[in-house]
C-alpha cells in the first residue's frame, strides 16, 4: 500500500510539472551530460568490429581446409559436409542487422558533409569489403535496398544478382578510394587506421584488386580493367599497411576466444595443411602449431608435453568422426586424436591475438598473378617473394615466441622462387596459406582458382558426396520474412539445385 501511494504521488507531481512547464518542455527534457547523437566515427568503429566480432565463425576456417574436427553435433557442418541450419546463418544474420545497417546509415550522414568526405569515403570502402563476404558466401543477396528498413521503411529489401553488386562494387571501390585526400584531416577516432587516410586509400584500391580478380573467369576484360585502376591508384606499400583489427581483454577474439576456451581439445590441423607446409619446410609451421605428443586424451594436452616442433607436427585427416578416426591412430603414428597437431591457442588463437582482413602479402600475389596474366606490368617472381617474406615477418604480430628469425626468413624467400610454368599454382598455394585466419578469404580463393588442389572431404555420411562446401544456403528464416524476393533469387541462379552446400555463386565458374 505504502508503494502504490508512493508511486501515485510521484505521477501526480510529474503531471504537475509537466502542465506547469509545457512551454518549456525541450529545453528541461533534453540532457546537458548525455550523448543526443553519435559521433558518426564511432559507427564506423562498430561496424568495423562486428564484422570480425560477430560474423566470425571456426566454420569458415574448416570450410577452407585448414582445421577440421572429429566432433559432431554443433560442430558437425564443415567437418562432416553436413547440413546445420545454425551454421549456415552467419554471416547472414550478423552483417545485416549490423554492419550493414551502421554503414548504410553512415553514408546517409556523411554524403552532404564537407567535412566529412574521407569518413564518407572510407565507409564506402567498408560496405564494399561487408556485402563481399556476403555475396561470396550467399551469391545474389539484398544490396541495393539493404539496410534501409529506418531510412525507407523497406522491410522486404530485393535481392541482387551477384554480377550488379560487383558492378557496383568495384565502381564503390574505385571511386571512393580515389575520393580519399590525405591532404585534409585524417578520420577522428578511427580504429583501423587510426584515421591514416593514405593508408584507407591503399587498402580501399587492394580490395579494389582482390574484387577484380573475383571475376578473372567470368569476366576477365572487366577485372583486367579494374586492376589496372588499382595499380594506378596505389596498392599496400608493406606489412604496415595491413588492415587489421588488434584485440583487448575486452573486445577478445571470437576464434581465439573458442580456440582457447572450453573447445580448445575440439580442433585440429588438417593433414594437407600440414604437409603443404612440410614439403617446403615452412617456418610459418613452427609458429602457426603446437602438438601435444602422445596425449591420450584433452587433460593430456599439458605444457609437459606441448612441442612446437614442426618436424612433430601430425595433420588429421579428413573424412571420420570421434570414434572413425582411431583407424587412423597406427599408420600417422599417434596415440590418440588428441595427439594430432593444433593451431596454437596459447599463441595465435589466443583471446587477444589480431584478426587481418586484407594484407600487403594477400595484395603482392594478386598482383604477381594478374602479372603471369599479362593484365599489368611488373615482375610476378619478386611480387611472390614479397608476398611471402611479409607473411612470415607477420607472425610477429602474434608476439615474442611467434617471430620468425630475420635470417631464417631471407633462407626459406630465396629457397622457394616462382618457378615458371607452375605460376598459377604456386601463388594459389600461398594466398591460402597467408589468408589464415580469414577464413572467408581464403575459402573464396580456393573457389576461384582451383588452388591449392585440395580433395574433397570423403567423410561417409557427407550430404555432398564428393564435392567441396561451394557456397552457404539461405538462412530458414528469409523463407518466412522475405519468401517471394528469395524464391525469385534462387530461381534465378538455377534453381532449388542450385542454392545447396555445392551450388555455384556467378563467379564460381569451372
Amino acid at each position: 500500500m505504502k508503494s502504490i501511494k508512493k508511486y501515485l504521488t510521484g505521477l501526480l507531481t510529474a503531471t504537475l510539472l509537466f502542465v506547469s512547464c509545457d512551454k518549456n518542455f525541450d529545453e528541461i527534457n533534453t540532457s546537458t551530460t548525455s550523448f543526443i547523437s553519435l559521433d558518426p566515427a564511432f559507427k564506423l568503429n562498430r561496424a568495423i568490429i562486428n564484422v570480425m566480432e560477430m560474423g566470425t565463425r571456426v566454420q569458415q576456417l574448416q570450410i577452407a581446409m585448414w582445421l577440421t574436427s572429429p566432433f559432431g553435433s554443433s560442430l558437425a557442418g564443415a567437418n562432416y559436409n553436413q547440413f546445420v541450419p545454425a551454421m549456415q546463418e552467419f554471416p547472414w544474420i550478423s552483417f545485416y542487422p549490423s554492419s550493414v545497417v551502421t554503414t548504410v546509415d553512415i553514408i546517409n550522414q556523411t554524403k552532404s558533409d564537407a567535412l566529412r568526405t574521407n569518413l564518407y569515403n572510407a565507409t564506402r570502402i567498408w560496405k564494399a569489403y561487408t556485402f563481399m563476404i556476403l555475396t561470396d558466401t550467399y551469391g545474389d543477396i539484398p544490396y541495393t535496398e539493404a539496410g534501409t528498413g529506418y531510412l525507407k521503411q523497406i522491410t522486404k529489401p530485393v535481392y541482387d544478382t551477384q554480377k550488379d553488386i560487383y558492378t557496383d562494387i568495384l565502381k564503390e571501390l574505385d571511386e571512393a578510394s580515389a575520393a580519399l585526400d590525405a591532404t585534409q584531416p585524417k578520420i577522428s577516432g578511427e580504429i583501423l587506421y587510426g584515421g591514416d587516410v593514405t593508408k584507407w586509400k591503399r587498402f580501399g584500391y587492394s580490395l579494389l584488386m582482390r574484387a577484380a580478380m573475383r571475376l578473372s573467369k567470368i569476366e576477365p576484360e572487366t577485372a583486367k580493367s579494374y586492376v589496372i585502376k588499382a595499380v594506378a591508384g596505389g596498392l599496400m606499400q608493406s606489412n604496415a599497411d595491413n588492415a587489421k583489427l588488434l584485440r583487448t581483454p575486452e573486445y577478445v577474439n571470437p576464434i581465439g576466444a573458442e580456440f582457447s576456451g572450453n573447445e580448445k581439445a575440439n580442433y585440429y590441423a588438417d593433414k594437407f595443411f600440414v604437409g603443404l607446409l612440410k614439403t617446403t619446410n615452412d617456418p610459418r609451421l613452427g609458429s602457426w602449431l603446437h602438438r601435444f605428443v602422445g596425449a591420450l586424451n584433452g587433460t593430456q594436452q599439458v605444457a609437459a608435453r606441448r612441442s612446437k616442433d614442426p618436424a612433430l607436427a601430425k595433420g588429421m585427416p579428413l573424412g571420420y568422426n570421434d570414434v572413425t578416426i582411431a583407424t587412423t591412430f597406427a599408420a600417422e603414428g599417434v596415440a590418440s586424436l588428441y595427439d594430432y597437431s593444433q593451431f596454437d591457442w596459447q599463441v595465435v588463437f589466443t583471446n587477444t591475438s589480431p584478426q587481418w582482413f586484407c594484407t600487403y602479402s594477400q595484395t603482392q600475389l594478386l598482383l604477381a598473378e594478374a602479372i603471369v596474366k599479362g593484365w599489368t606490368t611488373g615482375t610476378a617472381a619478386t611480387n611472390y617473394s614479397n608476398a611471402i617474406k611479409a607473411d612470415l615477418e607477420r607472425m610477429a604480430d602474434f608476439g615474442a615466441t611467434a617471430v620468425i628469425p630475420a635470417g631464417t626468413v631471407t633462407a626459406y624467400v630465396a629457397a622457394n622462387l616462382l618457378v615458371a610454368g607452375n605460376e598459377l599454382k604456386m601463388i594459389g598455394e600461398q594466398y591460402w596459406i597467408t589468408s589464415i585466419p580469414n577464413g572467408f578469404e581464403g575459402w573464396s580463393n580456393f573457389r576461384r582458382t582451383g588452388f591449392p588442389q585440395l580433395s574433397p572431404n570423403p567423410y561417409p555420411a557427407s550430404e555432398i558426396p564428393g564435392e567441396f562446401i561451394r557456397r552457404q544456403v539461405y538462412p530458414d528464416r528469409e523463407s518466412v520474412s522475405n519468401k517471394s524476393n528469395l524464391d525469385a533469387a534462387i530461381e534465378r541462379q538455377g534453381g532449388a539445385s542450385n542454392a545447396k552446400m555445392n551450388g555455384r555463386v556467378w563467379w564460381d565458374k569451372l
